[in-house]
């Protein structure tokens, strides 16, 4: 490790650690026994309270049970954040790993208490629904209240779903904890590296450099393939028990119901990308030429071209950078983004233990959310920084709409974190003014859309592959999986790509998969909504503004087709999605 403490040192990275006292001063904090202690309580009082009486309860006896539920659910993720942050930057640490398992389990006892709630008024007739609905006193809560009958078709007996609660301790979770605690604890080559150290050599300019890396990542991904693909086959198998339970229509209709989107605006979005694969098989046709090799292989990919700027870009150079990009579309939005510098909201170093990748982590609306990134210098780190800074301002803003209301579906917290990364882009972009430096950095960000739009849909495609080979076939081989992986990233690279056999087993080492199976067309989903509010702002100035920061500040207290109606945009529509498609084909175009 000591490659990255050098590193750290160098970035001034070392000391960018959060500060987690905001939640509880340690493990050994008797706030978190009591907090415990309270919810266990709460929970069964809730229970005794209002149990079988639901259905009979008057608009203001309503809203005092719904803001007890927020008081518990809110005191709940607060412990499972102290807990999950705690964890995640000492995934080998036993006592971290402990409290985490016992605040999930904490969790699960008060679901199996409170369940009753969302089931009896579910059970309450559309007709007894709306009448409570259109009572003043609820008007806070409509949204929420609403949204909860959408899972109407799809709940069980109180006894089931207790079960599944129950069984959930041991569950998904449990078992995308045990795929963390393997990659983050694996020492990757002979230099021993973790996963991040790794993946991150697969941006270098030397070209043996990048095919090192890949073979060890290759190398690490097969000694630990039959746990990988243990792990992916339960919960691939996890998932078709529940949705059979629940009578979804597809792999995929669970978290369409999540993310509050109808199948058919997803499938719009597919479909859309799935056609322009060529601009993908374009763009490396031309990466090839200016890379000045025969054959581009996997391990190519992110291969910088030779006149992009390749300077190190420390910690406070990135903060820098990401603040006046976001000072200049909004002083509110840089203010925010501010305070997770100042007060420690960041987790920043490469350390072993740590969980790869990047995430912002919402908490409660009274704490600040927390950002977690793996910061090694690079100005794809600068993109990433901005990119859960975004999230984590758009956190902050929702928060102030109570807790309930401030969870945002997902591809919409997707847009607020890719429109901020786009802003960074184009700041970075003007202060360049060397025709080919920029040429260059216009195709490190394709790459960064391609990432974004493309590949987490070719993964879609994957993840349909695997979902549905589950479900006719069985228990899926490694080769089976590997298969699928290669079969739908070639897809997108068409022949512009060659992708070796080695990189079959790379679906091995991605998390989305596991924790929020369905998620990645999110991605998809957020960054070509952003080349359409973008090519808004650009026309509209700071009216847009204003109506971004309330798009923000709404949170989840609206449908996404709701949020959008300023804005004009209709969600169903293939021209919409083509739209932003054809943006990315201009940028291409600049390149070509």
């Amino acid at each position: 490790m000591a490659d990255s403490v050098e590193l750290n040192l160098a970035l001034g990275t070392k000391d960018i650690t959060w500060n987690l006292t905001d939640l509880y001063q340690d493990v050994e904090d008797p706030a978190i026994e009591t907090d415990i202690s309270w919810c266990s309580g709460e929970s069964t009082a809730i229970r005794e309270n209002f149990y079988s009486k639901v259905a009979n309860l008057s608009a203001k006896e309503l809203l005092e049970l719904v803001k007890r539920m927020e008081a518990l659910d809110c005191r709940l993720s607060k412990l499972a954040t102290f807990s999950f942050l705690n964890f995640t930057t000492q995934m080998d640490n036993a006592q971290a790993g402990a409290l985490d398992q016992k605040i999930q389990e904490v969790t699960s006892q008060c679901g199996t208490e409170t369940i009753f709630f969302e089931l009896e008024f579910n059970n309450i007739t559309d007709k007894e629904a709306s009448l409570l609905l259109q009572d003043e006193s609820l008007s806070h809560y409509h949204h929420y209240l609403q949204s909860l009958r959408r899972y109407r078709p799809h709940q069980l007996s109180e006894i089931e779903e207790k079960l599944l609660l129950e069984k959930e301790v041991a569950g998904r979770r449990s078992w995308t904890t045990l795929f963390s605690k393997v990659l983050s604890s694996y020492k990757f080559g002979e230099r021993k590296r973790t996963e991040e150290e790794v993946l991150t050599d697969l941006y270098s300019a030397d070209r043996n450099v990048r095919k090192v890396a890949a073979d060890e990542l290759t190398d690490g991904l097969r000694e630990n393939n039959h746990i990988l693909t243990h792990i992916f086959n339960t919960l691939a198998a996890d998932k078709m028990i529940t949705d059979r339970l629940r009578s979804h229509s597809s792999w995929v209709s669970s978290m369409n119901l999540h993310n509050e989107l109808q199948d058919t605006t997803v499938e719009t979005l597919v479909t859309a990308v799935t056609s322009r694969y060529d601009i993908v098989s374009r763009y490396y046709t031309i990466k090839k030429e200016l890379l000045g090799v025969s054959q581009l292989e996997d391990y190519d990919r992110y291969a910088p071209l030779p006149t992009l700027p390749d300077k190190k870009v420390d910690w406070l150079a990135s903060k820098e950078t990401v603040l006046s990009a976001f000072n200049a579309f909004s002083p509110q939005m840089g203010s925010i983004a501010e305070d997770f510098f100042s007060k420690r909201w960041i987790h920043a170093p490469i350390q072993q233990g740590k969980r790869g990748g990047a995430f912002a982590h919402p908490c409660v609306p009274e704490v600040h959310p927390y950002v977690l990134v793996n910061y090694t210098g690079n100005h794809r780190d600068v993109s990433t920084v901005a990119h859960e800074l975004g999230h984590g301002v758009h956190q902050v803003l929702a928060a102030e709409t109570g807790h309930f209301n401030s969870d945002t579906p997902l591809p919409l917290a997707e847009t607020a974190s890719v429109f901020a990364e786009l802003l960074v882009f184009n700041s970075q972009l003007d202060l360049l003014e060397n025709e080919q430096e920029k040429k260059a950095f216009i195709c490190q960000k394709l790459e960064s859309i391609f990432a974004t739009v493309f590949r987490q849909t070719a993964m879609n495609r994957f993840e349909e592959l695997m979902h549905e080979g589950r479900r006719s076939q069985g228990e899926l081989s490694s080769e089976e999986l590997s298969e699928y992986w290669l079969t739908t990233q070639q897809a997108m690279f068409g022949e512009s790509v060659t992708l070796r056999d080695d990189y079959g087993v790379w679906w091995s080492y991605i998390p989305h998969f596991l924790s929020t199976p369905g998620y990645v067309y999110s991605y998809a989903f957020g960054e070509l909504l952003v080349l359409a509010l973008y090519g808004l702002y650009q026309k509209e100035g700071q009216p847009f503004v204003d109506k971004y920061i309330d798009l923000l500040s709404a949170g989840g207290s609206q449908s996404p087709y709701d949020l959008m109606k300023p804005f004009d945009i209709d969600l169903n529509s293939n021209e919409f999605w083509q739209n932003g498609l054809d943006v990315i084909d201009q940028l291409l175009a600049r390149v070509e």
